[in-house]
């Protein structure tokens, strides 16, 4: 029994000193772990060549391209050459009236061509612009021509010089004999007679009720080519007078704005080639009547 008791007491001795060393090795490597994390030198990082790229901020931006050297050519800035103007208010001439029959051709313009370049023409090349998406000015230039040309053919003479828009009125009694400007205040027309024959007609405008056309009949005492009235100080091209300041003339403003207006008291004609033509015949003396 004492045997047992002594190997048991033994065995006891070993299993404990067993236990030691392995808490002691235990311990050990433990703390070696936690010396080598603590006590040992960071392994010095391998300096990197500094970057070239600029780190970007919060407010950083985009980068800008390159700017070309100062020394490289730079494009050409030629200015582009502006339309020459052709027509344009004022102007009076035969390439206006073909303007004018062009325009017509295409709807652009209502009337009779008069040669005479006024606000009515200007509302019509405005029109014929703003079709073609070019810029409203109401001047012709040299696009708006070109432009024009080659969507309308050369106009002909009857295109050109029409017979008056309105018809004429039956002549008045007092018309059928001898030489007779015949002028209806109701059919707004203009008959040159000669022993009752028509030998041309044209469209004429006349006074308000304020200053109106004289009634009756009369006389060409005067004819005046280039008359410039001395009470309105207004041009009267082609002057016939026939009862005091009442004369039959030409008026540039009837060609403009038709029978918007009104004259101060004279029959005024708004086609100047037949004027032109009519002033040529009349001679002083030769009968005015006018009538309702």
């Amino acid at each position: 029994m004492r045997h047992i008791g002594t190997n048991s007491r033994a065995g006891r001795t070993r299993t404990a000193a067993t236990a030691f060393v392995g808490v002691l090795a235990l311990a050990t490597l433990t703390a070696g772990c936690r010396a080598e994390t603590v006590g040992a030198t960071e392994p010095t990082a391998t300096p990197k060549a500094p970057s070239t790229a600029a780190s970007p901020t919060d407010d950083a931006k985009p980068s800008s391209p390159a700017t070309p050297s100062s020394s490289g050519k730079k494009p050409s800035t030629k200015p582009t050459p502006q339309p020459k103007t052709l027509m344009s208010v004022g102007d009076r001439s035969k390439r206006v009236r073909e303007l004018q029959a062009r325009l017509r051709q295409i709807g652009h313009f209502d009337r009779s061509p008069t040669g005479y370049y006024g606000t009515a023409t200007v509302a019509s090349v405005q029109s014929f612009q703003g079709k073609r998406g070019l810029s409203r000015t109401g001047r012709t230039d040299t696009v708006t021509w070109q432009r024009l040309l080659r969507m309308t053919r050369k106009p002909t003479a009857q295109e050109l010089n029409p017979p008056t828009d309105r018809p004429a009125a039956k002549p008045d009694a007092r018309c059928m004999t001898g030489r007779v400007l015949c002028i209806s205040k109701n059919s707004r027309t203009l008959s040159w007679m000669i022993d009752g024959r028509v030998v041309s007609s044209m469209d004429v405008r006349f006074g308000s009720q304020y200053t109106p056309t004289r009634e009756g009949t009369f006389s060409v005492y005067w004819k005046s080519r280039h008359h410039v009235s001395t009470l309105y100080d207004s041009p009267m091209p082609y002057a016939m007078f026939f009862s005091g300041g009442q004369a039959v003339h030409y008026s540039s403003d009837f060609a403009a704005r038709g029978y918007s207006g009104a004259s101060h008291g004279c029959v005024n004609v708004r086609d100047e080639g037949k004027i032109a033509s009519l002033f040529a015949q009349v001679r002083n003396g030769d009968k005015v009547v006018i009538y309702w």
